[in-house]
């Protein structure tokens, strides 16, 4: 028996923002350093809305073209507890994580991004944030 991969928002489509370019196979794992952050990061972030992803590849450092990619989970996930247990309870942003891969299976190619100034603040924000030791992910 298979066992098939499980968590909230089982069946929606999910989406990982990041400036990596990816192609369709491709797996985004644990491990590796973030899209925020220099340390290697035990847990792999998705969602199953748009909008988090949008902010997702906007944030990330690099600069390589901001990417949406749609992403299949090969392993359970799990709330993300930085969101739903500090910032907003119930979970609206759809905000997951995983210690399983995700599997790219496509791109989202046309997007809306922040207006500049929205964009900046949040920037601005982060850096703050980092500037007072705050730690940004778990």
């Amino acid at each position: 028996m298979t066992h098939s991969p499980t968590g909230p928002d089982t069946g929606a489509t999910f989406y990982h923002g990041t400036r990596a370019d990816l192609a369709a196979g491709d797996l985004l794992a644990a491990g590796w350093t973030s899209n925020y952050q220099a340390a290697p990061m035990s847990w792999i972030y998705f969602s199953a809305a748009l909008e988090s992803a949008i902010w997702g590849c906007e944030l990330a450092a690099g600069d390589g073209r901001e990417r949406i990619y749609i992403v299949q989970p090969t392993g359970d996930w799990f709330d993300d507890p930085n969101l739903t247990d500090q910032k907003f309870p119930g979970n609206p942003t759809r905000s997951y994580r995983s210690q399983s891969p995700l599997r790219v299976v496509g791109e989202v190619e046309s997007w809306d991004p922040h207006p500049p100034e929205i964009l900046q603040a949040m920037k601005d924000n982060l850096a703050r944030l980092q500037a007072e030791g705050a730690p940004i992910i778990d």
